[in-house]
């Protein structure tokens, strides 16, 4: 290895070695303090489960609930999910995921932990639907649970006169139907105060999980808006130099939510809403979850989300209605695309495939899944199979876009000659150099052609994989899940974790870069730079999903390979074979 090639690959270890020690400082937010509503001066047995403070105008601090009524449970199970519903706050505690694993162990950990199935809503201080408010609007916060023909219903009634009436139906697609009454039954009006109708909390799912990629998300009937942990902490941004003042609150809309969500990177709650009857705002604040963190890690954190509704006034035997239809299952796109299409409300948003590059993630999965519905072949598997496929639909550019290159190169020492003729004319030189170009039927941008076209190809497919469900817990070769690194081992002594498919793709992208020729007229010292440039995809990539990994390094092998193929079938090219500088003269007879 020459000099440069020395230097390029130690700033790339530094840095790598530098972004793994930052990831692991700054992937999980830093401890919070409790809140002044966690603090308790004396014992008081008789509550528990404090609700965190809420600054929308006229709400109360908070509230605790009475424990001298004891908890009650009641429990429905369908093919897929299994829902817990709590009397304290009258909602939905948790949902069990039956068809999903907690976690999904990495093969560097000998023992395997205790696992169970992916829960949404897990360990929050507060049920799904839980009305927050002023005291009068909450009391003890226990509700009567009862059940139904097809479902649960939790009731609540004050002393003012106010009635609270919630009914749940479990349905399909990872659905629940809930519908919330709101009723006066005393003889003069009621003044109702603003309230926040809690949608759920985002968990990491599992104690691997950092909880980087928990978040919220609503909809406007427009456009999509959505926030990440990181928001609430004292984190930094751009290669972590910049730092920024966490948020205690995130607060947005006018009058125009239709839907809001809690999500982590698989798993969401979404609480949708009829069109023509939209909260009036979405509120999310970061709460303190009862785990044991990791040794040296942070306590863990969610993100409480909920929907904000006005103050009004409740005449006599006047009854407020609303329904919300819950989403609460993975975030696998075809479901999400169906139920968008049938509430007309882009639920399949939540994926996070908006925008230019969505339209690629989005393409790129069904894609993918069709491949593996018609072959059955394991998910690593399609993803070799579906980087071939692609491949072959890039060959006729990127064999045309090898020839021009390679043409280019054999050109070069003409070029140079048409620089240092008509180096005090540089539109003369440009003009002739196009001439020459054109002669010999090369393109000056055949090189970046189909990088440029390919381009959206792999960031879709970052896109993608960052929330394809259908990665998690597939397996391939020795990498237990692609949606997670391939970590084999971790090195001894500075435990570092050794992922063997990123340094694979590392390998095969230098190969890589050292069959291609250089542009013409390239620095040396440049050309010598960008041959060790795919070392920075390793530095970025290390860590990264090892589906990513496997769709690198398969698709760089296939460009060496094509790269090969197309110079064996290409005719040697010879400087001065056509120029337009010296024409070809006849041979006199």
């Amino acid at each position: 290895m020459d000099r440069t090639g020395i230097i390029v690959v130690t700033i790339c270890i530094i840095l790598l070695g530098f972004w793994f020690i930052a990831e692991q400082k700054y992937s999980s937010p830093m401890p919070r303090q409790q809140t002044a509503t966690n603090a308790v001066a004396a014992p008081k047995p008789e509550v528990e489960n404090p609700i965190a403070a809420s600054p929308v105008p006229g709400m109360a601090p908070g509230f605790l609930f009475d424990t001298n009524v004891p908890e009650e449970l009641k429990v429905i199970t369908n093919t897929h999910a299994r829902y817990t519903f709590t009397s304290r706050g009258g909602g939905l505690k948790s949902v069990e995921l039956l068809d999903f694993p907690e976690t999904v162990s990495p093969r560097w950990k000998r023992e395997a932990a205790a696992n169970g199935v992916a829960t949404l809503n897990t360990h929050a201080a507060v049920p799904v639907l839980a009305i927050l408010g002023a005291p009068d609007l909450i009391g003890d916060g226990n509700f009567t649970l009862t059940g139904t023909d097809d479902g649960i219903r939790a009731e609540k009634s004050f002393a003012n006169g106010l009635r609270i009436v919630k009914e749940f139906h479990a349905g399909s697609n990872y659905l629940v139907n809930a519908t919330v009454r709101l009723g006066n039954t005393s003889g003069k009006s009621i003044s109702l105060p603003a309230q926040e109708w809690v949608v759920g909390t985002a968990t990491p799912m599992g104690p691997d999980d950092n909880g980087t990629a928990e978040g919220i998300m609503w909809y406007n009937g427009a456009k999509d808006e959505q926030i990440s942990l990181s928001y609430f902490s004292t984190s930094t941004t751009f290669l972590f130099f910049f730092s920024r003042t966490p948020k205690t609150e995130y607060l947005a809309g006018a009058n125009n939510v239709v839907w809001a969500a809690a999500h982590n990177q698989f798993f969401a709650l979404i609480a949708m809403l009829n069109t023509n009857q939209p909260a009036q705002q979405v509120v999310a604040r970061p709460v303190n979850l009862p785990l044991e963190p990791m040794p040296g890690a942070p306590s863990p954190e969610g993100i409480q989300t909920a929907l904000v509704y006005p103050a009004q006034t409740l005449g006599t035997n006047q009854v407020v209605e609303r329904q919300i239809v819950f989403f609460a299952g993975p975030k696998e796109y075809r479901t999400l695309a169906r139920i968008g299409e049938e509430f007309q409300n882009h639920a399949d948003l939540v994926m996070n495939f908006g925008g230019f590059w969505g339209f690629f993630a989005k393409a790129l999965l069904l894609g993918m899944n069709w491949l593996h519905d018609i072959t059955r072949l394991g998910y690593g598997w399609v993803i070799v199979l579906f980087t071939v496929l692609l491949r072959a639909i890039f060959w006729p550019l990127t064999a045309a876009s090898t020839r021009s290159m390679k043409k280019m190169q054999a050109l070069a020492p003409e070029v140079k000659a048409l620089k240092e003729k008509y180096k005090d004319d540089p539109q003369k030189f440009t003009q002739k150099q196009m001439e020459l170009w054109k002669k010999n039927k090369v393109s000056p941008m055949g090189g970046c052609l189909p990088m440029a076209i390919q381009m959206p190809v792999f960031i879709g497919f970052f896109t993608m994989i960052r929330s394809a469900i259908e990665l998690r817990g597939a397996s391939f070769l020795w990498a237990r899940d692609l949606s997670k690194p391939d970590t084999l081992f971790m090195i001894p002594g500075i435990n570092f974790p050794f992922n063997l498919l990123p340094l694979l793709m590392g390998g095969a992208m230098l190969w890589q870069s050292h069959l291609t020729p250089p542009s013409p007229g390239m620095d040396p010292t440049q050309a010598k730079i960008m041959r060790y440039m795919p070392l920075i995809f390793l530095v970025f990539l290390y860590n990264y999903s090892a589906g990513m990994a496997l769709y690198m390094t398969v698709s760089t092998l296939l460009g060496v390979v094509q790269t090969k193929l197309t110079k064996m079938n290409q005719a040697p090219i010879t400087p001065g074979a056509a120029s337009v500088l010296t024409p070809p003269q006849k041979k006199k007879k």
